[in-house]
């Protein structure tokens, strides 16, 4: 989980936006002038400053995809400043700090990889699924939703991945839980990577924990200032307390008290 510990003040403009069904937004930003984004490991996150929601502090949100001159982002509603990012139309533009956090372990090939996302937790995936191609592993990808997910993110991921879908009314795929997934109850992996919500990936992390297998999960606890100073969002690991936003968001499982 090494990754860069530079971060860069961006002043991005949207080039495209879609509303995509499940309540997202998918944002795609990128640098006025042209210029090369910072890099960014898969696993690290931003935090965008949305002027319009008249709210003191960033939001934080995970790298959907990165590439040399796009960032892209998806948002789920979940209060005044990401609901605000909806008012937002292609050329406005949006301060971004990046990168924050330590991301995803990259093993070198071969490896049999297997990530899961649940709900918005996807986001961080699909870049991770790109990074471990160019290692030459293909991953299992492991998506849950309460319904059947987007088109739109399905293709992205199949380009990359082995896609298995999830869902909780059974519109798409397995009708359950990814905790319930063959690929996750039994599938034959070196290593499983995983953001979601808090009691899915306990549940994962617990199943793994007992088969044996090394797993890292993507913590999503509140942040506020992003880097380590307001202590908001504060785990208890083996360690002592530590900054989800600084020494994460990614942990591997034996390092938490779950």
């Amino acid at each position: 989980m090494k990754t860069s510990e530079k971060k860069h003040q961006l002043h991005l403009i949207v080039g495209e936006r879609r509303e995509l069904p499940g309540g997202l937004l998918h944002l795609v930003l990128t640098d006025p002038d042209g210029r090369v984004l910072p890099a960014m490991a898969p696993g690290q996150f931003v935090e965008v400053a949305i002027d319009r929601a008249k709210v003191l502090l960033n939001r934080p949100f995970s790298i959907f995809n990165r590439t040399d001159n796009v960032l892209e982002l998806l948002v789920k509603p979940l209060g005044r400043g990401s609901e605000a990012l909806f008012d937002y139309e292609v050329d406005d533009d949006l301060r971004v700090i990046a990168p924050l956090g330590h991301g995803f372990s990259l093993p070198e090939a071969p490896k049999r990889v297997l990530l899961i996302g649940g709900g918005v937790g996807i986001a961080p995936l699909l870049y991770q699924a790109r990074a471990l191609n160019e290692r030459g592993i293909r991953p299992t990808v492991v998506y849950g939703e309460r319904t059947a997910p987007a088109h739109e993110i399905c293709a992205r991921f199949r380009q990359v991945a082995d896609l298995e879908i999830c869902t909780d009314d059974g519109s798409m795929g397995l009708h359950g839980f990814v905790s319930q997934h063959t690929a996750v109850t039994e599938g034959d992996f070196d290593l499983v990577q995983v953001c979601g919500p808090m009691p899915m990936m306990k549940a994962v992390a617990a199943i793994f924990r007992r088969r044996g297998i090394p797993c890292e999960v993507s913590l999503e606890n509140h942040m506020a200032c992003g880097l380590g100073a307001c202590l908001c969002c504060v785990e208890p690991t083996t360690t002592g307390n530590r900054c989800v936003c600084t020494d994460g968001p990614v942990f591997n499982i034996d390092e938490l008290t779950w």
